[in-house]
């Protein structure tokens, strides 16, 4: 299952991406997690101190290899260099699978060890001094986008993207990548603000939103979330003494996290899980060609100097199918 974690600047979606994360981790089930976010939180929050964070491997500074590795011998691609970040894949082209490995996992996953089990934590890498004026940071994204278009999970997989802030996160089509989107939302008019743009944006290419509300604190609180966005509040969470020691940087044991706390996690992955069957492999591969053309209009041939359209595949469809006639 693909999980995004979206919502505005300081909402806590850093925080509940990795608190489910965990709760996955705990139950055996396999993960990647992925930060996709412009503050490079994610691993902090996974038990990583500065250090460790900061020497995680970049997806964006392995692009080059990332790129080649996927083209397999795709013949509709002509060389690495003409790949971006919507290039689809093809026949011949290599996907990747959550439990495998390979040479994009050995260059950009570290291995990070939760409640007993391995958890893969890819990051996009910080936007640095030397980006600024020069790069935009969905440039540094464009490598998890390219990933999840070549990326094949099954009932049980789960890949969790903590996405970058607000509507930052319609800057590409990443935001239709996902099985089902978590946004997390405080009961404040700024907190369902972000929930309305992307219900707005979310619409027309038939994403899942579900609402996650942080910091409730008591029934009006409840009540406001409820008359804001209706059927879509899934689950709330308050106030939790084990992430107030996480933030501390001593988190006690997973299992001492609050029952009820632990109850809307328990929700979070019955709501994913129950997406599965919902999977249209068609509509997911056409909804990623649609954003392969609109770049390579844009920018993407200007770019590469090459008709980025001849890279799509009439009769390839994303999907378990895909993966015996794909490149290994």
């Amino acid at each position: 299952m693909k999980i995004a974690f979206v919502g505005k600047g300081g909402s806590g979606k850093t925080t509940l991406s990795s608190l489910f994360i965990r709760h996955l981790a705990a139950t055996g089930a396999p993960v990647i997690a992925v930060d996709a976010d412009i503050n490079q939180h994610l691993g902090p929050a996974l038990g990583l101190d500065e250090a460790e964070a900061a020497a995680l491997p970049a997806l964006g500074e392995r692009l080059p290899l990332i790129k080649e590795y996927l083209r397999g011998t795709n013949p509709r691609i002509a060389s690495a260099a003409e790949m971006i970040k919507t290039t689809p894949p093809g026949e011949g082209s290599r996907l990747l699978r959550v439990r495998e490995d390979n040479p994009v996992y050995d260059a950009c996953a570290t291995p990070v060890e939760l409640e007993g089990d391995i958890v893969r934590l890819m990051v996009t890498g910080p936007f640095t001094d030397a980006d600024l004026g020069v790069a935009c940071y969905h440039s540094k994204t464009g490598a998890v986008e390219l990933c999840l278009n070549h990326l094949v999970d099954g009932r049980d997989e789960y890949v969790v993207v903590d996405m970058t802030a607000g509507s930052d996160s319609f800057a590409s089509g990443m935001f239709t990548r996902f099985d089902i989107t978590f946004l997390v939302a405080e009961p404040t008019r700024k907190g369902v603000s972000v929930y309305r743009q992307y219900k707005e944006y979310a619409r027309d290419f038939g994403v899942v939103l579900k609402v996650v509300g942080n910091k409730v604190q008591g029934r009006d609180d409840l009540d406001f979330l409820r008359a804001e966005v209706g059927d879509d509040l899934l689950v709330t969470v308050g106030h939790s003494d084990w992430v107030r020691a996480l933030e501390k940087g001593r988190p006690p044991r997973f299992a001492l996290l609050e029952d009820v706390n632990r109850r809307a996690l328990h929700q979070l992955r019955t709501a994913a899980d129950a997406t599965y069957d919902l999977r249209d492999g068609q509509r997911y591969t056409q909804q990623m060609v649609h954003f392969h053309l609109k770049n390579a209009r844009s920018w993407g041939n200007e770019r590469t100097g090459a008709d980025l359209a001849a890279q799509i595949d009439p009769s390839f469809v994303l999907g378990e199918s895909a993966v015996s006639a794909a490149s290994v």
